[in-house]
């Protein structure tokens, strides 16, 4: 998700370099857009290194470049791009701007091209927060749709004592939050989450592996990073960017996913293992080249580790665990054997023949199955949306077990 970050002109725009690490930290990406008033504050250096993105605040390109077509509908580029526009902080300049119709910049040209969400935090002298025409400009703002993030009351840079201090950086980023939909029902809980294939090594340049892109599982790292939890990925090989705010570990064979996945359980609240770990592998590694010529007369496989069936025997009673299958054939059948033997709280299974579904799509169509039951067929929706869906579930059974741990002198149940 994408979110765009207007600075003003006033003394608390340095505060807006904070905002920017808090909303990185839930995964999101961030443009920054200044005002020329805001330059005279900080500089755009400063913002580009913490998005690391190109920071905009002319509507044409910078002075003395040559305007272009790009430069010249960059606002509506941007406009359709982002899925929120936070402005912090918003001086009473801007608020009557935008309060009006007015496009003079390209932050307030943004305002109107914009159909997402618009945050605004004001910060300003307190006799100019309490002018009837600030009021006036915030209360038809607010009547608009737009939230307002009130500014908080105490000593001003002026000098002077009252409202108009901008609001807290954490306060205006929940916000934001809020705004996107994003939840904190994941706070406090550290996911493990496993993703991508494993590669088994034939000779120095050929490996046993298959389809898998890693998708699923970095789309749930992502997603149970955006509702709060501290999440550590540990990937097979992928070419997937790195999400956002996430500890990656990389890792090639299933015997070092097996070993990294083990020395992270402990600190893990929630596992959800989502790799497609070779089933098998090669029972000897040949040495450099085998030649076409020379041939294979035989090729000896034996299995790999069962990495989930060895956390579901390691891991503690308090500990979620959830687990993934693709299959083919008989499919409900299979899933329910897999959760009954590896003890599983979650299963969440597929039939990779269907299409939109399994290795290299975008787009998935998952049965979730749970210990207690019940089951959920879900409609074809991309893996971000499947992801929030398991992560749904990992919540109310985490409800479900706090409950119990509540009401049980025994404490808290075992593996399902």
């Amino acid at each position: 998700m994408r979110v765009a970050l207007g600075v003003t002109g006033g003394i608390a725009a340095y505060k807006a370099a904070e905002l920017v690490r808090l909303l990185q930290d839930r995964g999101l990406e961030v443009q920054v857009v200044m005002t020329r008033s805001a330059r005279q504050f900080v500089t755009p250096l400063t913002f580009a290194a913490l998005s690391g993105r190109k920071v905009i605040s002319e509507m044409f390109g910078e002075p003395g470049g040559e305007a272009n077509v790009e430069s010249a509908i960059e606002h509506v580029a941007v406009a359709q791009s982002i899925d929120a526009l936070v402005i912090a902080p918003a001086t009473a300049d801007v608020l009557g701007k935008i309060a009006h119709g007015l496009a003079d910049d390209f932050l307030t040209t943004l305002v109107l091209a914009t159909r997402a969400p618009l945050i605004v935090a004001p910060a300003m002298n307190v006799h100019m927060w309490q002018n009837p025409a600030t009021q006036a400009n915030v209360e038809a703002l607010r009547q608009r749709g737009v939230r307002i993030v009130e500014p908080d009351e105490g000593y001003l840079a002026c000098g002077m004592t009252g409202a108009g201090r901008l609001a807290s950086v954490p306060a205006i980023a929940a916000a934001v939050f809020a705004a996107l939909g994003l939840r904190d029902d994941l706070k406090g809980e550290t996911v493990l989450v496993s993703a991508g294939p494993t590669h088994e090594p034939l000779d120095d340049v050929r490996y046993l592996g298959n389809r898998s892109s890693g998708k699923m599982g970095y789309a749930l790292a992502e997603a149970a990073r955006r509702r709060g939890a501290q999440v550590v990925l540990v990937s097979g090989p992928t070419h997937l960017p790195e999400p956002s705010g996430v500890t990656i570990e990389r890792v090639r064979t299933a015997e070092e996913m097996a070993d990294a996945m083990l020395r992270r359980l402990e600190a893990a609240s929630i596992v959800v293992m989502a790799a497609a770990v070779a089933d098998f592998r090669p029972a000897e590694k040949t040495p450099g080249k085998i030649k076409r010529q020379a041939g294979l007369a035989a090729l000896k496989l034996v299995p790999t580790r069962d990495i989930l069936a060895e956390i579901a025997r390691r891991r503690r009673p308090d500990q979620l665990l959830v687990g993934f299958a693709a299959e083919t054939d008989h499919v409900l059948e299979n899933a329910a054997a897999k959760l009954k033997a590896k003890h599983l709280d979650l299963l969440v299974v597929n039939d990779v023949t269907q299409e939109g579904a399994g290795f290299d799509s975008d787009t998935n169509i998952v049965t979730l199955l749970a210990a207690t039951g019940e089951t959920k067929p879900l409609e074809k929706m991309s893996k971000l949306d499947v992801a929030q869906r398991v992560l749904d579930e990992v919540v109310a059974l985490r409800k479900v077990r706090a409950s119990k741990h509540l009401t049980s002198p025994a404490g808290p149940p075992g593996p399902s």
